[in-house]
């Protein structure tokens, strides 16, 4: 009941505050704020108010979320260990190894001989340095 009584109230205030907004001939504004004022009341009248108050103080419930946080917290250590695991050994499935893509990428054997240079390998160390953080 004073749950109610309380929306009611933040329904109240908000629908005074659409009023002077409204007389200030922002019309727009005062009808999205009448929108939300009328949230609380009819949240209130479908009883969505009532059930939340009943489930907030049923030890059940509580239980309820404490096992699904311990089955979130499970999930997501089991994930980053297993990212960690795939990460640490350098080998992702399904990846080709960097010297058998190598051959693909020259010039071929009639094309003239590639200058070998030391800047690209510096850009290409901070891309490996991304793909590595996120486990590609």
């Amino acid at each position: 009941m004073l749950a109610e009584t309380i929306c009611s109230a933040v329904s109240a205030a908000g629908l005074g505050i659409a009023a002077v907004t409204a007389y200030r001939r922002r019309f727009l504004r005062a009808a999205r704020i009448t929108g939300y004022a009328l949230v609380p009341v009819g949240l209130v009248l479908t009883g969505a108010v009532q059930w939340l108050s009943g489930m907030v103080f049923k030890p059940a419930v509580w239980i309820g979320f404490g096992v699904l946080a311990l089955a979130w917290v499970l999930l997501m250590t089991t994930r980053a260990l297993e990212r960690r695991a795939v990460g640490g050994s350098g080998k992702t499935p399904g990846t080709v190894a960097p010297a058998a893509s190598a051959p693909a990428l020259g010039g071929g054997a009639t094309g003239p001989s590639p200058k070998p240079q030391s800047a690209p390998a510096e850009d290409f160390s901070d891309i490996e340095a991304i793909l590595k953080k996120h486990g590609i």
